[in-house]
């Protein structure tokens, strides 16, 4: 069954059992009005019957008879019955419709007045005191007019609930439909949605109802995948041209010492010129597997407290040993600063990673070779900042050099792949940081990278 179909049934069942109770309770109290009004009636024949009868101002019998007989407002088949002090019938008004025991007699005595129903017939009974000697007298009759309304009523609320569900369930059909045409619209979308038209999105609405955020949130989803897709593919197209070069050297190289009768020198220098080769291989194997795990959600990567001013210590090593040629001056600001707070939650082979590259990168760059970190908090977060004066990043290249593969101007001539800042930005991402940069030929370049302690 459809979701329409369900939310129309759901929606219809309800609404009919509240106007099903409702009416109900519109006949329970139309019926207690009913009644009540009828034994008022009989109860006030009851009285005029007593003086009439048996009070100080009594009419005969026979006279009481045929004022009653003439009565306009006499009511269907009305019965009086009058019992004096020794609970002796005195009077009867000539129909035997109603049969009065002593132990009635006794409990209108005792009562002073009762009431209950005989069959179809509503009977009141109550005790007259007019003078001295007390009478029990009954009054009897057929609500035939009252209990003719109310099966009129009866059928007329049940008429109206059934002809009211019938509305119920077409109208609720129909706005359903119109509550629900979103999706289908949604859903249509959604079936033209393929791998080569990811830029196809949900149409949104005007209201900012909930299938509005829905569609807004497939929006932005779709938004991430195609972004993820648009990068695979220039990681896939970019990977494959970089290692196409290296490739075709190496096995150039080696096709010509197989066909020429090199001398051993010569056979040496082809095979460190090969094996140069397969180290930038390597080197750049190494920096797209991290660059895939720095691509990873931040609930798959292991994360643990990282005390950054050693690891700083550490990557500085790294570099000066890796790099006997390069300078690196690292300053803390201590300041009131306790060890606890440069610390902060991470992965730090990740940002060892990053930080090794910014390093590294700031040597290259650098005409001396010479780089300066310096690491101090702003607010809740800690920032490390590498700067170095070498060649200029051009101002329209600043975004690019975060796109694998992308490199500046300012590298033509220097090793690298165009793999480093984009791995250092992600990394940097996945531990909910920032990473920025500026060039200038006045101050040179500055790295600022801020994580959150």
């Amino acid at each position: 069954m459809s979701l329409q179909n369900r939310l129309t049934l759901l929606s219809t069942a309800i609404v009919s059992v509240l106007l099903a109770l409702f009416c109900l309770f519109l006949y329970l109290v139309a019926e207690q009005y009913r009644k009540k009004e009828f034994l008022n009636r009989l109860r006030a024949e009851a009285i005029t019957a007593g003086h009439l009868l048996v009070g100080r101002e009594k009419l005969g019998p026979t006279l009481y008879k045929l004022i009653d007989k003439n009565q306009l407002t006499v009511l269907p088949q009305e019965e009086i019955i009058i019992y004096n002090a020794n609970n002796q019938l005195i009077y009867e008004s000539g129909t035997d419709y109603l049969t009065v025991t002593p132990k009635i007699l006794s409990q209108v005595r005792e009562l002073k007045t009762t009431q209950w129903r005989n069959k179809n017939r509503e009977v009141v009974g109550i005790l007259f005191r007019e003078g001295t000697a007390p009478f029990v007298i009954f009054a009897s009759a057929v609500d035939t007019y009252g209990v003719r309304t109310m099966e009129n009523l009866a059928r007329l609320l049940g008429g109206g609930w059934f002809l009211m569900t019938g509305i119920m369930l077409v109208a609720g059909r129909y706005f359903m439909g119109r509550i629900l045409e979103p999706i289908s619209r949604i859903n249509h979308r959604i079936d033209e949605i393929t791998a080569s038209n990811l830029s196809l999105r949900l149409p949104e609405g005007e209201n900012a109802d909930e299938l509005t955020q829905l569609a807004q949130r497939f929006n932005r989803m779709l938004n991430r995948l195609e972004e993820a897709f648009q990068l695979q593919r220039s990681f896939v197209s970019h990977a494959s041209h970089e290692l196409r070069t290296p490739l075709t050297a190496i096995t150039g190289q080696l096709e010509v010492s197989l066909l020429a009768d090199d001398e051993p020198d010569e056979l040496r220098a082809t095979l460190r010129s090969v094996l140069d080769d397969v180290r930038g291989l390597n080197r750049m194997s190494n920096g797209l597997l991290a660059l895939a795990s720095a691509s990873m959600d931040s609930s798959a990567v292991p994360m643990g407290p990282v005390q950054i001013d050693a690891l700083l210590e550490k990557v500085q090593q790294d570099v000066q040993r890796l790099q006997p040629d390069y300078t690196v001056h690292l300053h803390i600001d201590v300041g009131n600063m306790a060890p606890t707070d440069w610390q902060l939650t991470g992965s730090e082979p990740l940002l060892r990673t990053a930080f090794f590259n910014l390093l590294d990168n700031g040597g290259k760059f650098s005409t001396n070779h010479t780089v300066t970190v310096t690491l101090s908090t702003l607010g809740k977060s800690v920032e490390i900042r590498v700067h170095n004066t070498g060649s200029v990043i051009p101002a329209d290249q600043l975004s690019a050099i975060f796109v694998p593969f992308q490199r500046g101007r300012n590298a033509s001539g220097l090793p690298g792949y165009g793999i480093g800042l984009p791995l250092t930005d992600r990394i940097v991402r996945l531990h909910r940081g920032q990473l920025q940069v500026e060039s200038s030929d006045e101050s040179g370049t500055t790295f600022r990278v801020s994580l959150p302690r």
